[in-house]
């Protein structure tokens, strides 16, 4: 038996999965970037993959913390970690319009591809649970 809870080993599952999937999105969305746009494909790539694994673990850690509170306050922490990642996501897109140093086709098509997998990864992670249905 372990020390977590079900609820605790499964957002451990979803952030060790989450972050393996990104790390070879990564790996191969950073070989693809260099051999498509060099350095900036690199870059743009590690960058993609980097802002994919903060949000997965923003959305983890909002809804861990908020699973332990009541539901007026789950809402609150998960739609106040949702706006964060929003305005957060603008800002650094906003910085890095422009910039010499980003291709921006590949820093869209590896955030296309960490999202869309670890979407798919959260999914089944849920749907494969056993978690308890009421609070003890």
């Amino acid at each position: 038996m372990t020390n977590q809870d079900p609820a605790g080993e499964l957002f451990k599952q979803v952030l060790i999965r989450g972050s393996i999937l990104i790390a070879a999105i990564a790996l191969i969305g950073g070989l693809v970037g260099f051999l498509v746009a060099a350095a900036a494909g690199l870059t743009s790539a590690l960058i993609g993959a980097g802002l994919a694994l903060v949000f997965v673990s923003l959305t983890a850690l909002s809804v861990a913390i908020g699973g332990r509170l009541p539901l007026g306050a789950f809402f609150g922490i998960v739609l106040g970690g949702w706006i964060l990642k929003l305005v957060g996501f603008v800002l650094v897109i906003g910085l890095l319009k422009g910039a010499d140093f980003i291709n921006g086709p590949v820093l869209f098509f590896t955030l296309v591809a960490s999202i869309l997998g670890t979407l798919a990864l959260d999914s089944v992670a849920v749907l494969k649970a056993r978690l308890p249905l009421g609070r003890d």
